[in-house]
């Protein structure tokens, strides 16, 4: 059975969506509904949450509602991995996508990014996808939409504890864009 995500509620901020992921499947359901919006193919996501919170599952949902075919692995010790979604709905027919994956969990300093080399990947075209953006505050460049995925305190369902809580906070005008693409 497939469910859907919670409707998101009202919220006294213009610029956030928030939600429930109730299932697995409203994580799937989210991540097909953002990948329909075609400024996505530029955006700078960040996703927030502690170990765990299931960012690399959200980023696993929308690489594949994205096209990206062969395994999906966390960059948690490569600090980066590539992908390249050759059947992408938002790029023109036979233009692939390019797509980079960020974990910088293992930052003990946030000059690791500027070292790394990490500038140009963000100044080339595609989807930047940055877990722990925190471990390279300063340095980033603007985010454009900030995804806090965080356990439900309050399971409606004791025997499945993959709910969870979400907020999106649009922080530049193509975050807005793909807030609304949420609505």
């Amino acid at each position: 059975m497939v469910t859907t995500a919670a409707p998101a509620r009202p919220d006294p901020q213009p610029d956030t969506w928030q939600g429930r992921w109730a299932h697995e499947a409203d994580t799937q359901a989210f991540a097909q509904r953002l990948a329909l919006c075609p400024a996505l193919a530029r955006a700078t996501l960040a996703l927030h949450g502690d170990l765990g919170a299931g960012k690399t599952t959200f980023v696993r949902h929308l690489l594949r509602a994205l096209g990206v075919r062969g395994r999906i692995k966390s960059p948690t010790y490569a600090v980066v991995e590539p992908h390249s979604a050759i059947d992408c709905p938002l790029m023109p027919p036979g233009e692939p996508l390019s797509i980079w994956h960020f974990d910088f969990y293992r930052f003990s300093d946030p000059r690791e990014w500027e070292e790394a080399g990490f500038r140009e990947l963000f100044a080339s075209p595609g989807l930047k996808l940055v877990e722990w953006p925190e471990r390279a505050e300063g340095f980033l460049p603007p985010i454009d939409l900030d995804l806090h995925i965080d356990p439900d305190p309050m399971p409606t369902d004791p025997e499945h504890d993959d709910a969870r809580t979400v907020r999106a906070q649009a922080r530049t005008p193509l975050g807005q864009t793909l807030l609304a693409s949420l609505a």
